[in-house]
């Protein structure tokens, strides 16, 4: 809907956090004595003082906060949802007249400019960032946003048509949406959320959704080698370029590159294939790619201590990222911290990974750890020996890190699970692992 739309309508900013407040500071910059209400099942109290203080204070503003936030929701016209808060959550408190819409449907129906929406389950953060690179290098006026950026409503105050967005996008953002970017980037789909979603199916329906309403004139860049992936292509009307089938090796050679694995290489392969649609040429793609240095949590070099490599994949939170990062570092794995939240997916075909590569020290956490161990001992050869610590902390899985690991070999922070089994989040996990590698190493 145009922002004009929202003039005369009640409206609810459903989730207050950066997404919400976003929503909350443009609409407040465009419309100064609107009524607007804002709803979140935290506390008030719980909110940066600064922020509170702005909305208390606010004559114009309806405050639902609490347990019982969303028994407001049928008192607004128009919600603006954040991500994290699902559809079905909500339902019975709505009714059939009411329009719900998120931060992303708003701007990609009111931006001028042009956007570049990433999607799939891994290497959405890394081709993001190469594509923005790409094109600050090609002197574009280019701004990174959404999951990896900044929110994007704030872009919408100074809206022309010569800008560039590269917009990284999660399936809670794309679920329920209506509009799809210009330029559509589809990288890989496995099993991930599925706390959050019914199953998988639904899952890859909402990614799909990043192309499922492009038009003839806008692009599709895929991954022509995933199954479900080339599936849903067939359903868009953009013009389809799989960046798969590009030949890396004419534009810039792999050792120049950083980025290390097959996996980065095809995220390089998509960034690259970006820029040619938008005019940008591969001499300068080539440049801004051997500048790139890894993002931080994504198969990271900590360092060389005590004659161990240390690699902090904190991100990889399921199976198949691991997989891939073992194949980046080879046999010189010697030790992997593995488990986190479980969220029933299979690992199988990880333990399959795990005995192959004979990776004699397995350091687990709860609760994932349990089950991943399970299925490596399904898969062990006879006669084939671990040593395996289960810990609940990072100091100890480092600490094991140090005692079991020989000299020459590396040692792997991958764990297939989400991390908030006992940790916030993966910047949480990733950087205790790098404090306590730092502490033991320089012991």
């Amino acid at each position: 809907m145009g922002i004009d739309e929202l003039k005369n309508k009640k409206v609810l900013i459903l989730g207050f956090a950066r997404e919400g407040i976003d929503n909350f500071l443009f609409l407040r910059k465009i419309f100064p004595k609107k009524e607007i209400g804002i709803a979140d099942r935290i506390k008030i109290s719980n909110l940066k003082p600064q922020i509170s203080n702005i909305i208390t204070r606010d004559k114009y503003v309806k405050l639902h906060f609490g347990k019982n936030y969303l028994n407001f929701l049928r008192n607004y016209d128009v919600i603006i949802k954040s991500p994290g808060i699902s559809l079905r959550a909500i339902t019975p408190f709505l009714n059939k007249n009411q329009i719900v819409t998120s931060q992303t449907e708003i701007f990609l129906e009111n931006c001028q400019g042009v956007v570049i929406g990433i999607t799939g389950t891994k290497g959405k953060s890394t081709t993001s960032s190469l594509i923005y690179k790409i094109l600050k290098e090609g002197q574009k006026k280019v701004y990174l946003v959404g999951n990896i950026g900044k929110p994007v409503l704030r872009y919408l105050l100074n809206n022309t048509k010569n800008k560039f967005f590269v917009y990284e996008l999660s399936s809670h953002q794309l679920c329920n949406l209506k509009i799809s970017p210009h330029v559509a980037v589809f990288l890989n789909l496995y099993p991930e959320h599925l706390d959050y979603y019914k199953n998988f199916k639904e899952y890859a329906r909402a990614k799909s959704n990043i192309t499922l309403h492009q038009k003839k004139e806008d692009y599709l860049v895929f991954n022509s080698k995933d199954k479900i992936i080339k599936g849903i292509a067939r359903k868009s009307e953009a013009k389809k370029i799989p960046f798969d089938t590009l030949e890396l090796k004419k534009i810039i050679k792999v050792k120049n590159i950083l980025l290390t694995g097959d996996f980065n290489l095809q995220n390089v392969k998509a960034a690259i294939t970006v820029a040619r649609i938008l005019g940008i040429p591969d001499k300068i793609s080539e440049k801004a790619i051997k500048k790139f240095r890894p993002l931080p949590h994504r198969l990271e070099l900590v360092g060389k201590f005590k004659g161990i490599e240390f690699y902090n994949d904190s991100l990889s939170t399921i199976p198949q990222a691991t997989i891939g990062a073992l194949n980046a570092l080879g046999r010189k794995v010697d030790t992997i911290i593995l488990g986190g939240f479980d969220r029933g997916v299979d690992f199988s075909e990880l333990a399959e990974k795990i005995v192959k590569m004979n990776i004699k020290n397995l350091i687990f956490f709860p609760t994932s750890g349990e089950r991943i161990w399970k299925e490596i001992k399904k898969k062990r050869k006879k006669g084939q020996n671990f040593n395996t610590f289960f810990v609940n902390n990072m100091k100890d899985a480092v600490r094991f890190c140090f005692e079991y690991t020989k000299k020459g070999k590396t040692c792997l922070l991958s764990c297939a699970s989400p991390s908030f089994s006992i940790f916030k989040n993966y910047k949480e996990k990733g950087n205790l692992f790098k404090k306590y590698v730092k502490y033991f190493g320089e012991r």
